[in-house]
Protein backbone atom coordinates (compact mmCIF):
# COMPACT_ATOMS: atom_id res chain seq x y z
CA UNK A 1 0.00 0.00 0.00
CA UNK A 2 1.65 3.22 -1.21
CA UNK A 3 0.59 6.77 -2.03
CA UNK A 4 2.63 9.66 -3.43
CA UNK A 5 0.39 11.98 -1.39
CA UNK A 6 0.78 10.07 1.88
CA UNK A 7 4.36 8.75 1.98
CA UNK A 8 3.93 7.46 5.55
CA UNK A 9 2.58 4.26 3.98
CA UNK A 10 6.15 3.57 2.85
CA UNK A 11 7.76 4.09 6.26
CA UNK A 12 9.23 0.92 7.78
CA UNK A 13 11.08 0.21 11.02
CA UNK A 14 12.95 -3.07 11.47
CA UNK A 15 14.45 -4.61 14.60
CA UNK A 16 15.90 -8.10 15.08
CA UNK A 17 12.42 -9.61 15.57
CA UNK A 18 9.87 -6.99 14.56
CA UNK A 19 8.59 -5.01 11.60
CA UNK A 20 6.64 -1.79 12.28
CA UNK A 21 4.60 0.05 9.65
CA UNK A 22 1.59 2.29 9.12
CA UNK A 23 -1.27 -0.21 8.95
CA UNK A 24 -3.05 -1.32 5.81
CA UNK A 25 -6.81 -2.05 6.02
CA UNK A 26 -5.97 -5.74 6.53
CA UNK A 27 -3.52 -4.83 9.31
CA UNK A 28 -6.21 -2.79 11.04
CA UNK A 29 -8.64 -5.70 10.85
CA UNK A 30 -6.04 -7.97 12.45
CA UNK A 31 -5.34 -5.37 15.14
CA UNK A 32 -9.07 -4.93 15.80
CA UNK A 33 -9.46 -8.70 16.20
CA UNK A 34 -6.58 -8.67 18.68
CA UNK A 35 -8.17 -5.83 20.65
CA UNK A 36 -11.48 -7.71 20.75
CA UNK A 37 -9.70 -10.69 22.35
CA UNK A 38 -8.51 -8.51 25.22
CA UNK A 39 -5.52 -6.34 26.03
CA UNK A 40 -5.30 -6.51 29.83
CA UNK A 41 -6.90 -7.96 32.96
CA UNK A 42 -10.48 -6.60 33.07
CA UNK A 43 -10.00 -5.72 36.76
CA UNK A 44 -7.38 -3.13 35.82
CA UNK A 45 -7.47 -0.17 33.42
CA UNK A 46 -4.08 1.02 32.15
CA UNK A 47 -5.45 3.59 29.69
CA UNK A 48 -6.42 7.19 30.54
CA UNK A 49 -9.28 6.84 28.04
CA UNK A 50 -10.86 3.48 29.01
CA UNK A 51 -11.53 2.30 25.45
CA UNK A 52 -11.03 -1.34 26.43
CA UNK A 53 -14.09 -1.22 28.73
CA UNK A 54 -16.32 -1.41 25.64
CA UNK A 55 -17.77 -4.78 24.50
CA UNK A 56 -15.49 -6.68 22.08
CA UNK A 57 -17.29 -5.75 18.84
CA UNK A 58 -17.55 -2.09 19.84
CA UNK A 59 -13.90 -2.13 20.96
CA UNK A 60 -12.80 -3.45 17.56
CA UNK A 61 -14.89 -0.92 15.63
CA UNK A 62 -13.68 1.92 17.84
CA UNK A 63 -10.07 0.96 17.14
CA UNK A 64 -10.63 1.36 13.40
CA UNK A 65 -12.32 4.72 13.94
CA UNK A 66 -9.48 5.90 16.16
CA UNK A 67 -6.82 5.12 13.55
CA UNK A 68 -8.83 6.76 10.78
CA UNK A 69 -9.40 9.86 12.91
CA UNK A 70 -5.69 10.23 13.65
CA UNK A 71 -4.87 10.08 9.95
CA UNK A 72 -7.46 12.77 9.25
CA UNK A 73 -6.24 14.98 12.10
CA UNK A 74 -2.54 14.82 11.15
CA UNK A 75 -0.79 18.19 10.95
CA UNK A 76 2.97 18.90 10.84
CA UNK A 77 2.53 20.81 14.11
CA UNK A 78 0.61 18.00 15.86
CA UNK A 79 0.89 14.39 14.72
CA UNK A 80 0.33 10.86 15.98
CA UNK A 81 2.12 8.05 14.16
CA UNK A 82 0.45 4.73 14.97
CA UNK A 83 2.33 1.69 13.70
CA UNK A 84 1.32 -1.95 13.78
CA UNK A 85 3.86 -4.40 15.16
CA UNK A 86 4.48 -7.45 12.97
CA UNK A 87 6.16 -10.52 14.47
CA UNK A 88 6.89 -13.19 11.86
CA UNK A 89 3.88 -12.11 9.77
CA UNK A 90 1.46 -11.80 12.71
CA UNK A 91 0.14 -8.49 14.05
CA UNK A 92 0.83 -8.55 17.80
CA UNK A 93 0.13 -4.96 18.86
CA UNK A 94 0.59 -1.30 18.08
CA UNK A 95 3.20 1.32 18.90
CA UNK A 96 2.55 5.05 18.74
CA UNK A 97 4.86 8.06 18.52
CA UNK A 98 3.40 11.53 19.07
CA UNK A 99 4.73 15.06 18.64
CA UNK A 100 3.32 18.55 19.17
CA UNK A 101 5.33 21.51 17.84
CA UNK A 102 8.05 18.95 17.30
CA UNK A 103 10.16 21.14 15.01
CA UNK A 104 10.59 23.56 17.95
CA UNK A 105 10.42 21.36 21.06
CA UNK A 106 12.14 18.26 19.63
CA UNK A 107 10.16 16.14 22.08
CA UNK A 108 8.06 13.03 21.48
CA UNK A 109 5.82 10.84 23.58
CA UNK A 110 4.93 7.19 23.11
CA UNK A 111 2.02 4.85 23.72
CA UNK A 112 1.46 1.20 22.95
CA UNK A 113 -0.33 -2.04 23.66
CA UNK A 114 0.17 -5.73 22.94
CA UNK A 115 -2.31 -8.57 22.67
CA UNK A 116 -2.36 -10.48 25.96
CA UNK A 117 -0.83 -13.65 24.48
CA UNK A 118 2.21 -11.68 23.30
CA UNK A 119 3.00 -9.96 26.57
CA UNK A 120 5.96 -10.83 28.77
CA UNK A 121 8.26 -11.75 25.85
CA UNK A 122 10.31 -8.55 25.55
CA UNK A 123 8.32 -7.36 22.54
CA UNK A 124 7.19 -4.17 24.29
CA UNK A 125 10.78 -3.10 24.89
CA UNK A 126 11.84 -3.86 21.33
CA UNK A 127 8.97 -1.99 19.69
CA UNK A 128 9.43 1.10 21.84
CA UNK A 129 13.16 1.02 21.08
CA UNK A 130 12.20 1.00 17.38
CA UNK A 131 10.20 4.25 17.55
CA UNK A 132 12.86 5.84 19.77
CA UNK A 133 15.33 5.05 17.00
CA UNK A 134 13.01 6.81 14.56
CA UNK A 135 12.63 9.77 16.92
CA UNK A 136 16.27 10.30 17.88
CA UNK A 137 18.13 9.09 14.80
CA UNK A 138 15.58 9.78 12.08
CA UNK A 139 13.80 12.93 13.27
CA UNK A 140 16.43 14.51 15.50
CA UNK A 141 14.50 14.43 18.78
CA UNK A 142 16.18 15.61 21.97
CA UNK A 143 13.68 14.22 24.48
CA UNK A 144 11.17 11.37 24.76
CA UNK A 145 8.53 11.14 27.49
CA UNK A 146 6.27 8.35 28.66
CA UNK A 147 3.55 8.19 31.29
CA UNK A 148 1.63 5.36 32.96
CA UNK A 149 -0.52 4.77 36.00
CA UNK A 150 1.51 4.01 39.10
CA UNK A 151 0.41 0.35 39.12
CA UNK A 152 1.52 -0.33 35.52
CA UNK A 153 4.69 -2.26 36.34
CA UNK A 154 5.19 -3.51 32.76
CA UNK A 155 5.34 0.00 31.30
CA UNK A 156 7.85 1.18 33.89
CA UNK A 157 9.98 -1.91 33.35
CA UNK A 158 10.27 -1.03 29.65
CA UNK A 159 11.06 2.61 30.45
CA UNK A 160 13.82 1.67 32.87
CA UNK A 161 15.39 -0.80 30.42
CA UNK A 162 15.56 2.00 27.86
CA UNK A 163 17.12 4.57 30.21
CA UNK A 164 14.17 6.77 31.18
CA UNK A 165 14.24 8.67 34.49
CA UNK A 166 11.46 9.81 36.81
CA UNK A 167 9.84 13.09 35.74
CA UNK A 168 7.06 13.78 38.29
CA UNK A 169 3.41 12.80 38.68
CA UNK A 170 -0.08 13.82 37.60
CA UNK A 171 -3.51 12.84 38.88
CA UNK A 172 -6.34 11.61 36.62
CA UNK A 173 -9.85 10.26 37.08
CA UNK A 174 -10.45 6.78 35.61
CA UNK A 175 -13.57 4.70 36.23
CA UNK A 176 -14.75 7.39 38.63
CA UNK A 177 -11.79 7.28 40.97
CA UNK A 178 -8.47 9.17 41.26
CA UNK A 179 -5.37 7.59 39.77
CA UNK A 180 -1.73 8.67 39.96
CA UNK A 181 0.19 8.94 36.69
CA UNK A 182 3.96 8.76 36.86
CA UNK A 183 5.90 10.50 34.11
CA UNK A 184 9.23 9.26 32.73
CA UNK A 185 11.74 11.14 30.55
CA UNK A 186 14.58 10.05 28.27
CA UNK A 187 17.16 12.50 26.92
CA UNK A 188 19.21 11.89 23.81
CA UNK A 189 22.41 11.51 25.82
CA UNK A 190 20.91 8.78 28.03
CA UNK A 191 19.41 6.66 25.30
CA UNK A 192 21.01 3.21 24.94
CA UNK A 193 22.02 2.00 21.51
CA UNK A 194 19.44 -0.22 19.83
CA UNK A 195 19.54 -1.98 16.43
CA UNK A 196 16.81 -0.27 14.38
CA UNK A 197 16.69 0.10 10.60
CA UNK A 198 14.57 2.92 9.17
CA UNK A 199 13.28 2.81 5.59
CA UNK A 200 11.22 5.32 3.60
CA UNK A 201 11.63 8.27 5.96
CA UNK A 202 12.99 10.95 3.59
CA UNK A 203 9.72 11.76 1.77
CA UNK A 204 7.88 11.83 5.11
CA UNK A 205 9.97 14.54 6.80
CA UNK A 206 7.72 17.51 5.87
CA UNK A 207 4.77 15.70 7.46
CA UNK A 208 6.68 15.81 10.75
CA UNK A 209 7.27 19.55 10.35
CA UNK A 210 10.88 19.07 9.24
CA UNK A 211 12.73 20.31 6.13
CA UNK A 212 12.84 17.97 3.14
CA UNK A 213 15.85 15.67 2.91
CA UNK A 214 18.84 16.87 0.95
Amino acid sequence: MTSPHWPLFGLRLRTPRLRLRVPTPADLDALADLAAEGVHDPDTQPFAIPWTDAPPAERARGLLQYHWSEWAAWRPSAWTLNLVVDLDGTIVGTQGLMGTDFSILREVSTGSWLGRRYQGQGIGTEMRAAVLGLAFDGLGAEHAVSAAFADNAASFAVSRKLGYREDGIERRVVRGRPMVVRRMRLDRAGRPAAPVTIEGLAPCLPLFGLPPAG
